[in-house]
């Protein structure tokens, strides 16, 4: 039988001199976390400007991230606000305390003859004021004596019906509890409560109506006007509220007051106010780059 041997040997090649290959790079390592640093390190080198990769000075986040987060009393406003409040309710016009939200949308929380009247008045003083003059967007609670005098407001105004935003809970009437259905001069009681403690709820109920603090108002009405700051700027908003307090607790956070105090600027049925800005206290830097407000919402 034949047999074939194959040969084994190897003949080496001479290297070729063509100088336009190069030598194959080493390979990325197989470890995931150096893949990682590596890309970092390379997106950086491509984002980054070396004048920033070289100073001292630390990289920041653009300030159009930074607004988000509102707070009382405001390092400023980007906004020109008015305050409303509703025209008288039906309830109201009876003497009868009603702040059970399950009841806000129905005919009797809507505007008495004399709220219609009240808000009218309110309407046109927002027109002689120059609220709407180019534009405005009207923020008003959805209980129907707010809502309502928001239409009103809009009509005498020439505002579009598009430019009324409702809110749908911020803007509550503040609930009293167990004071439902008793007569309106017993809010008294409540407040004298509040000069003790903005913490004080009212008494509860089994009904469904809320019994809100002074301190649950702010953290309501501070959530809307985070709302309004981020969405809009250098615009006019009109808040329409169907009680005082809403307004009373805004503008006590809004200049530092005393929440304690905050029936010191209680708004009447159809009352407008503008919000002054230079009624809210100077920004103090503070030493550390954490705000620390020492005795809120007195932050003086």
């Amino acid at each position: 039988m034949n047999s074939t041997t194959i040969s084994t040997s190897k003949t080496l090649l001479p290297t070729p001199q063509n100088p336009s290959i190069q030598p194959i790079p080493p390979s990325i390592p197989s470890n995931p976390a150096n893949r990682r640093q590596l890309l970092a390190v390379l997106s950086l080198s491509i984002t980054t400007p070396l004048t920033l990769l070289t100073s001292n000075t630390p990289i920041s986040p653009p300030l159009t991230y930074a607004r988000g987060l509102f707070r009382m009393p405001p390092f400023k406003l980007n906004n020109r606000y008015f305050l409303v409040r509703a025209g008288e309710s039906h309830y109201e016009s009876l003497g009868v305390i009603n702040t059970n939200p399950v009841a806000k949308t129905s005919v009797d929380n809507g505007l008495s003859e004399n709220g219609k009247r009240q808000t009218i008045r309110a309407a046109l003083e927002l027109k002689k004021m120059g609220a709407c003059e180019g534009s405005c967007w009207i923020w008003p609670s959805i209980t129907q004596r707010a809502y309502q005098a928001a239409e009103v407001i809009a009509s005498v105004n020439s505002v579009d019906r598009s430019r009324i935003v409702p809110e749908y809970s911020f803007l509550d009437a503040r609930g009293l509890g167990a004071y439902e259905g008793r007569p309106l001069e017993s809010v008294s009681e409540v407040y004298e409560s509040d000069g003790v403690s903005p913490g004080l709820k009212p008494p509860p109920t089994s009904d469904g109506t809320p019994n809100e603090s002074v301190d649950d108002v702010f953290v309501r009405v501070t959530q809307l006007m985070s709302i309004t700051e981020t969405q809009y700027s250098e615009e006019t908003v009109i808040i329409v509220s169907p009680d005082s307090d809403n307004l009373t607790v805004l503008q006590a956070g809004l200049v530092g007051l005393d929440f304690r105090r905050h029936r010191d600027l209680s708004f009447n049925p159809g009352e407008v106010r503008l919000v002054d800005v230079k009624s809210i206290p100077a920004y103090k830097k503070p030493t550390t780059n954490v705000y620390k407000c020492l005795n809120p919402p007195n932050c003086r």
